[in-house]
């Protein structure tokens, strides 16, 4: 039986883009492996009709940020009725907007931090709630516009009211969680394993800490207590099916064991487009729960459908 055609859609317009070349060529090479026909497609303005005249059977969708995974090309995809991977429209946009995103992880039991949404001119010199706390916007991913507000300062960073800001005027203002960085993936309507993050000469797990090689050390699976790992891993796939996610996705926490080995683990957010580079983590949590490379994007392919 013939192997599907399948178009991976990469690279994009979004400020995520280098992130998107890197994570679908990885893709699309692996692919090809799998006996696969494989098209790659660079993302442009035209993409509907690029599509339209290629009629693949399948699109893998590698882009990331905005427009890639807010629900916009997915809308696309549901219109040319071309199966695709990853999650539909709506649960990539849910996801993308992480003060929503939070209030139905919230709404499911799902533990969060606290956090207000305000306009980033009326943060001003005034702390909008008591340092330290995470200025972060709403609608980006890779940790871009991410600024962490310690203890010691005496007024929010000038740099979230100046004209170099380039994330939108909307963002969220969460409560700072110390701790250790962990993170599992869910295959389906399984979690997989859990993952700590350890950057490495950074303060957090930033752009570079997440996708220059060497800017962070992964612990898989993570050095936590069978009950803190078990309760992550129910949490990943609760947050996963209340936000509506299929496909792969990644559910990243917080937890701080500073004072007791239970601690306190909050959900931070899900990633409805884990990235798939030689540095990221879904491919090392599949590896190591028995998922090669090839065989889970192999899964990807034959798990995409319209109206996700």
């Amino acid at each position: 039986m013939a192997k599907k055609h399948v178009a991976v859609l990469l690279g994009g317009f979004s400020a995520e883009r280098p992130v998107s070349l890197s994570s679908g060529n990885a893709c699309a090479d692996a692919l090809e492996g799998e006996g696969y026909k494989v098209t790659r497609i660079d993302v442009t303005r035209d993409v509907s009709s690029v599509l339209a005249e290629l009629r693949p059977d399948v699109v893998f969708n590698a882009l990331h940020g905005p427009f890639g995974e807010d629900g916009t090309i997915q809308g696309i995809l549901e219109y040319l009725e071309i199966p695709y991977t990853h999650s539909g429209v709506l649960a990539s946009a849910l996801a993308m907007d992480k003060e929503r995103a939070k209030r139905v992880a919230k709404a499911a039991g799902i533990p969060v931090a606290e956090a207000r949404v305000m306009n980033r001119f009326d943060i001003g010199n005034k702390h909008p709630m008591k340092p330290p706390y995470v200025v972060k916007p709403v609608k980006e991913g890779s940790s871009f516009g991410v600024v962490i507000v310690q203890e010691d300062q005496s007024h929010p960073p000038q740099v979230i009211g100046s004209s170099d800001w380039r994330y939108g005027d909307t963002v969220m203002v969460e409560r700072y969680i110390h701790g250790r960085e962990l993170t599992c993936a869910v295959m389906g309507d399984v979690a997989l394993g859990v993952t700590e993050i350890i950057p490495v000469g950074h303060t957090f797990y930033d752009y570079d800490a997440k996708y220059v090689a060497g800017g962070s050390k992964h612990e898989c699976p993570a050095k936590v207590s069978p009950i803190i790992y078990q309760k992550i891993q129910t949490l990943a796939l609760k947050a996963h099916q209340a936000i509506g996610c299929r496909g792969v996705s990644r559910s990243d926490f917080r937890y701080d064991d500073r004072h007791s080995e239970n601690g306190e683990l909050i959900w931070l957010e899900v990633n409805t487009q884990p990235g798939m580079t030689p540095t990221s983590l879904v491919p090392e949590i599949a590896a190591e729960a028995g998922h090669g490379f090839g065989e889970l994007l192999s899964w990807m392919v034959e798990d995409a459908s319209c109206l996700r």
